[in-house]
C-alpha cells in the first residue's frame, strides 16, 4: 500500500543553509530533487532562518503537516468525483447489463462509455500514472506501479477495442479499480494524518514573552528578544521563559514535565532553573543562560525529531506483495503475448490474453486489503481505550521483547501524596495527627502542604484554629491548634534539638518523612511520595507470563527507583537519567537485539518514545508525550499494553489473512488466463477474471470485519 513518508526537516544552526521548496505546494526539503506527491522540481532557496528560534522549527512542521491535508483531501476529491462518473460507465458496460438482466443502448453509447472512462483514467488515475515514475526511478516498483500498469493496459487495449480491435472492453473494471485504489488510500492517509506534532507541542512549553529587567524597571518583551546574560522576572506560577541561574528568590519549580522528577525542586540562588518549568508560588530573578537552539528543551526537540525521523521508513506488507505482482503480471503478460502472437489465433487473441493476465494481477482487494483493516482496528481498539497514531509501529507491537516503563505517572499516580503514617505517641490516632498537621499547613503553597491537605480530607479529619503560626526557616512550621503547641519539622530539626525517635518509627522509610511533635515530644511520621497504581502490579504480571520483560526508566533517585523496581518485582531499572539519557537507555536495549515497546507521560519521556519501536503515552499525561507515541492508552492503565500487545497480534494475522485472498487466487487465475489449458478448453475470460476480482474483494471486505479486541 501507499507509504506515507514524513520528510526530516531539520533546524540547521547557522545561515546560509542550502533547502529545496517545491513551488507548488512549498514543501521543505534539505536535497535536491523533485516533490515526492507534486512530482515537479525542487527550487533552491537560501534558509537563512533556519538557526533562530523561530518557534522551534514548528512553521516548516506545519507546511509539512498541511501538504499532507492537501493530499488526504486531494484523494477523497477524485475519489468521489470518480465515484460518481463509474454509476453510468457501470450501467453502459455490457457484462453489467448482462448480469442484472437489463440492456440500455443507443448509437455511439461505446464512445460515451470511452469518454467517461477516459476522465476516470487521466483524472481518477493520475496519482497512479504520476507514482510510478517515482518507484521507478528508485528501482523499488510497489502499488504505485502495479496499479499504473493495470490501469494503463486496460485503458489502452479498452480504446483499441472501441476503435476497431476484436475484442470486450475493460472499461468498468478500470473504474471500479482507481475507485478502490483512491478509496484505500484515502482512508491510509486519514488514518496517519496526524502521525507528529510533538514538535508543535513541545514548542508551546515556553512562554511567548518575558519579563525582562532594565535598571529598576521592568519590560515585557518576546522570548526570542532574550539575550545571554538578560536578567529576568518570574512571577508566581508562570514559566521560566529560558534557561538560566536564579540570582535572587526562592521558589519550588515544578520540573516533572521536563526532567522526570516526581516534586516539584526547590530553587535558590545560584541554582539552575530549566526553560518551560512551571514556578511556584515564589519570585524568582533569573539570569538567562542559554536560548534558542542551546536551550534544554530546544535539544529535546532536536532529539524527538531525529528519533522520529530514523524509524518512518518501515515498508508495508502490501508494497511487498505489489511489487511481486508487479514482477509476476510484467512477466506472465509479456510472456503471454510473445506465446500467442506466435501459436495464438490471431493479434487480437494475443492481446486480449496479455490484458486479461495484466488486469487480474492487479486485484481490487488488494487495494483495501490493509485499510480494510486498519479501519476496523482503529475503530475497535478506540472503543478499548487505545488510540493508534502510527500503524506500522502498531502492527510491529506483536514482535515486543521488552516494555520500558516511566515511573512516574506511569507505574505510579505521579502525585506527590501521603503514603503512610506512624504513630509514635499512642495517646494520638492518624486521624488526629493528620488534622492538626493540615490544620497548619492550610495557607501553604508547599507541595508537601497539598500532599497532607489532601490525605486529611481523605480522611475526613477534624481540623482546628491555629493560632501564634510561625515558619522555622528551612526545618518547618509551628502554631497553636487545639490548646497544644503543633511543630511540623525535619530530621534536622529533631536532630539540632535533641529530640529522641522511638525504636518502634522506621526512619529509613523512602520518600520525603515530615515529623509531628505535640509540645516537644514526637507524636508521629508522615511520609509523603508517589505511589504506585494498582494495575501496574497485573500489568507487569501479565506482560512477564507473555515473556515480555518490564523495565523502568525514571528521574528520580535510585533508592526510590529501586523501592518502585522491586515491589513491582520488575526485571530491572535505570535511576536518575534526563531525557538524552532516556533515548540512550532504549538505544542501548535495542544493541542488544531488543524489540523495545517504551511507556510514558511526560515530556521528559518523548525522546524515548520517539525513539522505541513502540512508543506508548498515558492518556491522562501531556500532549507532548501523546503526539510523539505511537499509541495513546487514552484510560491511563498500564494493563492496556497488554491488551495492546495482543490485539496487534490479532491485527497483523488479519492482514496477513487479507493479503491471501487478495492475491492468493492469482496463484490460479493468471495461468488459466494466460491459457495454459487454452488446449483443453479451459480459458479464463476477462469477465470471470473480473469476477474473481470482485469475490476477492468480498471475502476481505467480511474477513476485515470479524477482527475482535
Amino acid at each position: 500500500m501507499f507509504t506515507l513518508y514524513f520528510k526530516e526537516y531539520k533546524m540547521i544552526n547557522g545561515n546560509n543553509m542550502k533547502k529545496y521548496k517545491c513551488p507548488k505546494c512549498q514543501m521543505i526539503y534539505d536535497k535536491p530533487g523533485v516533490c515526492t506527491m507534486c512530482n515537479v522540481k525542487l527550487e533552491e532557496v537560501m534558509d537563512k532562518a533556519a538557526g533562530k528560534h523561530s518557534s522551534h522549527g514548528e512553521h516548516q512542521h506545519q507546511n509539512q503537516h498541511d501538504h499532507h491535508r492537501m493530499m488526504m483531501e486531494d484523494f477523497k476529491k477524485r475519489f468521489v468525483i470518480s465515484a460518481i462518473v463509474t454509476i453510468p460507465i457501470l450501467i453502459l458496460s455490457p457484462l453489467i447489463q448482462k448480469l442484472l438482466r437489463f440492456s440500455i443502448t443507443f448509437p455511439g453509447d461505446k464512445y460515451v462509455l470511452w469518454i467517461l472512462s477516459s476522465f476516470i483514467f487521466f483524472y481518477g488515475g493520475w496519482p497512479f500514472l504520476k507514482g510510478i515514475f517515482g518507484e521507478l526511478k528508485k528501482k523499488q516498483p510497489g502499488m504505485m506501479t502495479l496499479i499504473a500498469l493495470a490501469i494503463s493496459v486496460a485503458y489502452i487495449y479498452s480504446t483499441a477495442v472501441v476503435f476497431g480491435l476484436k475484442g470486450k472492453f475493460f472499461f468498468w473494471e478500470l473504474a471500479t479499480l482507481i475507485d478502490v485504489m483512491l478509496l484505500g488510500h484515502w482512508l491510509e492517509m486519514k488514518s496517519v494524518l496526524g502521525a507528529s506534532k510533538a514538535l508543535e507541542k513541545l514548542a508551546q512549553l515556553m512562554p511567548n514573552t518575558a519579563h525582562l529587567i532594565k535598571g529598576k524597571d521592568t519590560v515585557e518583551i518576546k522570548i526570542s528578544e532574550l539575550k545571554k546574560g538578560d536578567i529576568v522576572l518570574v512571577k508566581a506560577g508562570e514559566k521560566i521563559p529560558a534557561d538560566g541561574i536564579v540570582v535572587k528568590g526562592a521558589s519550588y519549580i515544578d520540573e516533572s514535565m521536563l526532567t522526570g522528577e516526581s516534586k516539584p525542586v526547590q530553587k535558590k540562588d545560584g541554582d539552575n532553573v530549566i526553560g518551560g518549568s512551571v514556578n511556584g508560588d515564589g519570585i524568582l530573578e533569573v539570569r538567562v543562560k542559554s536560548t534558542g537552539e542551546e536551550s534544554y528543551l530546544s535539544k529535546v526537540i532536536n532529539l524527538v525529531k531525529d528519533a522520529q525521523a530514523s524509524k518512518s521508513k518501515t515498508q508495508r506488507l502490501a508494497d511487498i506483495a505489489a511489487k511481486w505482482l508487479t514482477v509476476i503480471a510484467v512477466t506472465t503478460g509479456i510472456g503471454t503475448f510473445a506465446y500467442w502472437i506466435i501459436y495464438g489465433p490471431d493479434l487480437a487473441f494475443a492481446i486480449e490474453r496479455m490484458a486479461t493476465v495484466m488486469v487480474i494481477a492487479c486485484p481490487h482487494a488488494l487495494g483495501l486489503a490493509i485499510p480494510l483493516v486498519n479501519a476496523v482496528s482503529t475503530s475497535l481498539s478506540a472503543k478499548k481505550g487505545l488510540l493508534i497514531r502510527n500503524r506500522t509501529s502498531f502492527e510491529n507491537s506483536r514482535k515486543i521483547t521488552t516494555v520500558v516503563f516511566d515511573k512516574t505517572g506511569t507505574l505510579t499516580e505521579g502525585k506527590f501524596g501521603v503514603s503512610n503514617i506512624q504513630i509514635a505517641d499512642k495517646k494520638y490516632n492518624a486521624s488526629y495527627l493528620m488534622g492538626l498537621a493540615s490544620s497548619l499547613e492550610k495557607n501553604s503553597e508547599h507541595p508537601i502542604a497539598k500532599g497532607i491537605i489532601q490525605k486529611a480530607k481523605e480522611m475526613k479529619a477534624k481540623t482546628f484554629l491555629v493560632s501564634q503560626f510561625k515558619v522555622i526557616k528551612g526545618e518547618g512550621v509551628s502554631g497553636k491548634a487545639d490548646n497544644k503547641k503543633v511543630l511540623l519539622v525535619s530530621r534536622k530539626y529533631l536532630e539540632k534539638n535533641k529530640v529522641s525517635i522511638p525504636d518502634s518509627i522506621k526512619a529509613n522509610e523512602l520518600g520525603t518523612l515530615v515529623y509531628i511533635l505535640i509540645g516537644s515530644k514526637l507524636a508521629g511520621v508522615i511520609t509523603l511520595s508517589d505511589k504506585v497504581r494498582k494495575e501496574s502490579y497485573e500489568s507487569v504480571r501479565l506482560l512477564q507470563n507473555m515473556g515480555i520483560k518490564c523495565w523502568m526508566l525514571t528521574g528520580d533517585n535510585k533508592e526510590t527507583a529501586k523501592k518502585v523496581s522491586d515491589e513491582l518485582k520488575l526485571d530491572g531499572f535505570y535511576a536518575e537519567v534526563l531525557p538524552h539519557e532516556k533515548l540512550e537507555k532504549i538505544k542501548e536495549l535495542q544493541s542488544k537485539g531488543e524489540f523495545v515497546a517504551m511507556t510514558g507521560d511526560g515530556i521528559n519521556d518523548a525522546p524515548a518514545l520517539a525513539q522505541a519501536d513502540v512508543g506508548i503515552a498515558i492518556g491522562s499525561g501531556t500532549d507532548v508525550a501523546a503526539e510523539t507515541a505511537d499509541i495513546i492508552l487514552v484510560n491511563s492503565n498500564p494493563k492496556d499494553v497488554t491488551s495492546l500487545i495482543l490485539f496487534g497480534k490479532a491485527t497483523y494475522n488479519k492482514m496477513v489473512q487479507n493479503l491471501f485472498w487478495a492475491t492468493g487466487y492469482n496463484i490460479v487465475a493468471i495461468p488459466l488466463a494466460a491459457g495454459v489449458l487454452y488446449g483443453v478448453g479451459i480459458l479464463i475470460s476477462p469477465a470471470i477474471g473480473a469476477a474473481l476480482m470482485s469475490l476477492s474483494t468480498v471475502i476481505v471486505a467480511v474477513n476485515a470485519r470479524t477482527l475482535k479486541i
